[in-house]
């Protein structure tokens, strides 16, 4: 019985790997198994818990930050909107000011954080002015790191980094100024940057055109990196997108938080003497181009980005500054060697 049993298992023909995908590709052969149906969980995870979009805008006064941010998310969400009694004011040195929203839109939550940074670049002497912002986005990813490597950890870490800094130039029409080159160089390494030309109205469409040109040339001689970055692309889909949007920046941008009657329709526009430009038209100015880049098609590719790279290089660092001095990588000592960061970003 053994040997007729193994001469049966020897004249069992083997199967192929390609005959094994064949077999795995053909649907009809075992019947509907239902794989498709994890999109579904997934959105219905996602509308159930909802997300956390934390964007930071960086500019000094005057330039339309609050004013876009509202433009953009169509509802009062800025610190300046939002707080009764605001005195616009110039602080001497930077303060860091966030708030956060829930904002829902067919039935998708979503947690809103705008981090304001007023007083950057206001003085006459705005030397080391990005430090405050640098410590403050360290901070946040010290703090997750703390909660990751925590023993008992949350089943869901609050995430407060900065997913997206939205960087403000005033629309002089020339060129990148040395504070632009100096914040965009440093924090370009640590958070993902989208600079925009504020106040795009005052320019002309020449002014405008120029103006970007010789951003792109300074961008490039100094090596600063914008998202979206080249080497992040993942295949010739997103290369030829991400081409497209890497053509238009910066963006020239208007905001505003007023409607008016135009042909019978209600638009976002701002009115002047000229006549009345419209926010969302595409031959006025690029505002389109900067939510859809934000919101509509790049958002989680930003958070992905904040977490894949810029924290991932931040947690490696830490880790290797920890295991350098001797320390073991237990979620105490970690908390311990953190502290100073921690004061750090309170007292900012």
């Amino acid at each position: 019985m053994e040997e007729s049993e193994v001469e049966k298992i020897d004249e069992i023909p083997c199967t192929s790997n390609s005959s094994l995908e064949d077999h795995t590709r053909d649907h009809g052969f075992f019947g509907y198994v239902g794989i498709e149906a994890v999109l579904d969980q997934m959105r219905h995870k996602a509308m159930k818990t909802g997300f956390e979009f934390n964007v930071m805008v960086v500019g000094q006064s005057g330039l339309g930050k609050s004013t876009l941010m509202n433009t953009l998310f169509k509802s009062k969400v800025s610190r300046k909107s939002c707080t009764p009694d605001y005195e616009e004011k110039i602080h001497k040195t930077v303060h860091l000011q966030s708030v956060s929203h829930v904002i829902e839109e067919k039935g998708v939550k979503m947690k809103l954080t705008i981090i304001d940074t007023p007083g950057f670049g206001d003085q006459i002497n705005n030397e080391n002015c990005w430090d405050p912002i640098e410590k403050y986005i360290n901070v946040q990813y010290e703090e997750y790191l703390k909660e990751e490597l925590s023993i008992n950890r949350k089943r869901r870490i609050p995430d407060t980094r900065v997913h997206c800094c939205v960087y403000f130039l005033p629309p002089s029409g020339h060129w990148l100024r040395p504070i632009d080159v100096e914040f965009m160089k440093r924090l370009g390494k640590i958070v993902n940057i989208v600079p925009v030309i504020a106040k795009a109205d005052t320019l002309t469409i020449e002014e405008r055109l120029e103006f970007r040109d010789r951003i792109k040339r300074d961008l490039e001689a100094y090596e600063i990196s914008v998202y979206p970055q080249k080497e992040y692309d993942q295949d010739v889909e997103d290369q030829i997108l991400n081409d497209k949007i890497r053509e238009k920046i910066p963006f020239a941008v208007v905001g505003t938080d007023k409607e008016h009657q135009v042909n019978g329709n209600k638009i976002l526009g701002r009115k002047t003497k000229w006549g009345i430009i419209e926010v969302e038209n595409v031959a006025h100015c690029e505002f389109s181009d900067l939510r859809d880049l934000l919101i509509r098609s790049h958002l989680q590719d930003l958070k992905d980005i904040t977490h894949n790279i810029h924290y991932e290089t931040y947690r490696v660092r830490r880790l290797n500054e920890i295991k350098m001095n001797g320390i073991g990588l237990s979620p105490l000592m970690l908390v311990n060697s953190g502290s100073e960061k921690d004061d750090a970003g309170n007292h900012v």
